[in-house]
């Protein structure tokens, strides 16, 4: 079979999943439902490759939620993840960086436009701008690649800075239509997190909560964060670190349902969020992250066209993005996954990868466009 007949087959079967790490905020309605355009049949990937999820999901300590939406002819849904929210930890990367290319689109900023790195900006996770010495300058552009390819907090913080909280949930739950959570900065998810437990957390310098990094995680971190506050750990209104996340994600922040998602990432692919250029460079970094090898990539047969972003925290671990995005509204397929609750992140990339193996395995050859 020539490439691209393996890359439409797999078409076929990846627009049937999705994994995203996600809060616990309401019961999980049942599972497993298919949909298809009006008067369309019910697509014919959609089934079985319901059951290989199912499974997955069963062999999966935790929790396993998928959403696929494929595009074009054999059109249709299927939804293993429900109406709740799913904790999107960095995957809300690629809602931050639509929301500064809609602005590049509009004139109101410049993609070599400089931000100045500032002490209060740095933040814990992957990427080089930890690096870096407060007071230099990066560019706009230089923002959006780290912030996308390396996922650096430090960097997406810089550029939701720039955008405001505020207008940045505004644009989201206009794209969205909602199920969407509020969205913050990567740093305020340590303040909120770490502040439940004791008020004096408010009063820390970002640097403070960086240190907390070199302590592993579990009861050490908990144990550097009374050092830092200068009291005894038995002042800490935690028993242990899951609890102190647990307690966060259910409070629905920086969470979305996987369809809400799936909304955003339709309108990008389909040219109704940005121009050519900009949604061009927003896949394009995409597809060129070095954090995905592990997940859904690691199952899917070598040369398919998957533009993605990962995200991963305590027992949350991610995976979104779109097969073939370049087909557009005539075939490109919407993945989004989620994994929570489980003992290790292992356990959690071993779900992902067989999900990407049986979207491969349980694809029928996709129409040709």
């Amino acid at each position: 079979m020539t490439t691209t007949g393996t890359v439409r087959m797999l078409l076929g079967a990846l627009l049937a999943t999705a994994l995203l790490a996600g809060c616990r905020t309401e019961e999980v309605p049942e599972r497993g439902a298919i949909d298809a355009p009006p008067g369309a049949p019910e697509p014919v990937w959609a089934a079985p490759l319901e059951t290989a999820v199912r499974e997955i999901d069963g062999d999966m300590p935790g929790d396993f939620g998928v959403y696929v939406r494929r595009l074009g002819e054999d059109a249709g849904t299927l939804d293993r993840a429900g109406d709740r929210r799913w904790y999107l930890s960095s995957t809300v990367k690629v809602p931050v960086a639509i929301a500064v290319l809609e602005r590049v689109d509009a004139g109101e900023l410049s993609l070599d436009r400089e931000l100045v790195l500032a002490e209060s900006d740095f933040v814990d996770g992957a990427g080089d701008m930890l690096a870096q010495e407060p007071g230099t300058g990066f560019s706009i552009a230089a923002l959006l690649e780290k912030s996308l390819r390396d996922s650096d907090s430090t960097a997406t913080d810089m550029l939701i800075r720039l955008l405001g909280e505020d207008a940045l949930n505004r644009r989201i739950a206009e794209w969205s239509g909602g199920g969407f959570g509020p969205i913050t900065t990567i740093l305020q998810v340590r303040y909120d997190a770490y502040g439940a437990l004791h008020p004096g957390v408010a009063d820390l310098p970002n640097t403070a909560l960086l240190r907390l990094r070199n302590a592993e995680a579990g009861e050490p971190r908990l144990a550097a964060l009374a050092r830092e506050l200068g009291v005894p750990r038995a002042a800490l209104d935690a028993d242990d670190l899951e609890s102190v996340f647990g307690a966060y994600y259910e409070t629905g922040r920086n969470a979305a349902t996987l369809e809400g998602f799936a909304t955003v990432l339709e309108k990008l692919v389909t040219g109704r969020l940005l121009s050519p250029a900009s949604t061009g460079l927003l896949l394009d970094h995409m597809r060129a992250i070095s954090t995905g090898g592990a997940r859904i990539q690691a199952g899917l047969p070598a040369g398919v066209d998957f533009a993605q972003k990962t995200g991963t925290q305590l027992a949350r671990a991610c995976n979104v993005g779109v097969l073939d995005p370049g087909r557009g509204a005539e075939g490109a397929t919407l993945v989004l996954a989620c994994a929570e609750d489980f003992d290790d992140l292992g356990q959690a990339e071993r779900a992902f990868r067989a999900l990407g193996g049986a979207l491969a395995e349980v694809a029928l050859a996709a129409p040709a466009g």
